[in-house]
């Protein structure tokens, strides 16, 4: 099935960008993220699947503050919020 999508120009720029530098097609690295993403909503079901993938996205926060000014961190805030949700 052919599927006609709006991807903004700056995002389909990176994936086309390191698809190429992986020698693979966009269209296949799109099958391959739908497939992922089919297969982690049925493993979060049945597992911890939530909280791994908030440990990935808390890593690449880590990441993505390493260079920014002194004070709380994207994880500081979001682990904030988590143990005050957890805690209700």
């Amino acid at each position: 099935m052919k599927a006609t999508i709006e991807v903004p120009d700056d995002l389909y720029r990176r994936v086309k960008a390191k698809s190429a530098l992986q020698g693979r097609a966009i269209r296949d690295v799109t099958e391959e993220l739908y497939r992922r993403w089919l297969d982690e909503g049925s493993r979060a079901i049945a597992s911890d699947a939530p909280r791994v993938w908030l440990e990935d996205w808390l890593n690449l926060a880590d990441k993505v503050m390493a260079g920014s000014p002194a004070g709380p961190t994207a994880r500081e805030h979001l682990e904030h919020d988590r143990r005050r949700l957890e805690r209700e």
